[in-house]
């Protein structure tokens, strides 16, 4: 089944499956055998971070699974308390080790951070360290704007490879999807489906009964026919496997323009140019 998700090319060459299980909210107590469940329904891509406080399990998950590591896509994030240069490359060490890997597919800036008194310019550079130690196949940010991405550009070396922001047809993003388009950056998206709040939807609900398919379903194929990543969560096997069924259908251009159509700018998370939260 893992075949049937298509991967998409990084800017350096490597390839991402477009489809992956994300682990946000997962107690750790419950993850490996989350992240077990969705490797047996065919997923092989994982995303996590530092901050969910639970990577050991998905590194358990993948240990116990018999797949072989370089089948199997794992996204990692930067927690906010470790932006200073130093912190980030020591964050990126623990992340392996609570992992149990001796590399990871992809490592981002979790959030821009733009309010505290470390400039997300130095934690770049710290991630350009880490990428040239081989450890880590590509390396991306999360939540940047077009003004965040564009320091990036003017004051650093090299490229992220990805860009993680929320995006659901309550927020479609388009001026950052298109701004990362161009500047040969991958969109990932979270929050997909709006924590739930577009499910009852009626333009999304009377698509989804034309087409015999789940209004999550209907969602998430229209963040794929757009070429985004994304990657639902969901604890139950049945969910897992439904949230997977997205490739044996299309929608029509009606259906997309529909879904684009209902953006209103409203976010589920925060806002990155005021969120600014320190663990502490």
């Amino acid at each position: 089944m893992a075949s049937a998700v298509p991967s998409i090319a990084l800017n350096n060459g490597v390839e991402i499956p477009q489809l992956g299980f994300g682990v946000y909210q997962v107690p750790p107590e419950k993850t490996a055998d989350a992240v077990a469940t969705a490797l047996e329904v065919g997923y092989r891509h994982i995303d996590t971070a530092e901050m969910y406080g639970n990577e050991k399990g998905v590194g358990e998950a993948v240990a116990r699974s018999g797949i072989a590591r370089d089948q199997i896509f794992v996204t990692s994030k930067l927690n906010n308390g470790f932006h200073r240069r130093d912190d980030a490359l020591r964050a990126f060490d623990q992340s392996l080790a609570d992992l149990g890997f001796d590399y990871l597919d992809l490592f981002l800036i979790h959030w821009p951070l733009p309010g505290i008194d470390v400039d997300f310019v130095e934690t770049w550079k710290a991630f350009e360290e880490i990428y040239a130690s081989g450890r880590v196949k590509a390396i991306g940010v999360s939540n940047f704007t077009p003004h965040h991405l564009g320091r990036l550009f003017a004051e650093t070396e090299i490229k992220p490879a990805v860009n993680q922001i929320e995006v659901h047809p309550y927020l479609a993003q388009d001026d950052v999807r298109a701004f990362d388009a161009e500047h040969q950056i991958v969109t990932e998206a979270w929050s997909p489906i709006a924590q739930g709040k577009v499910l009852d939807d009626p333009a999304i609900v009377a698509i989804a009964e034309r087409l015999g398919r789940t209004p999550a379903q209907v969602v998430l194929r229209w963040h794929i026919e757009r070429g985004d990543v994304v990657f639902p969560k969901s604890s139950s096997r049945e969910r897992m496997a439904e949230n997977f069924a997205l490739f044996d259908f299309e929608l029509e251009t009606g259906d997309l323009a529909t879904l684009t159509g209902l953006d209103r700018a409203e976010r589920t998370g925060p806002d990155p140019d005021t969120f600014n939260y320190v663990p502490g």
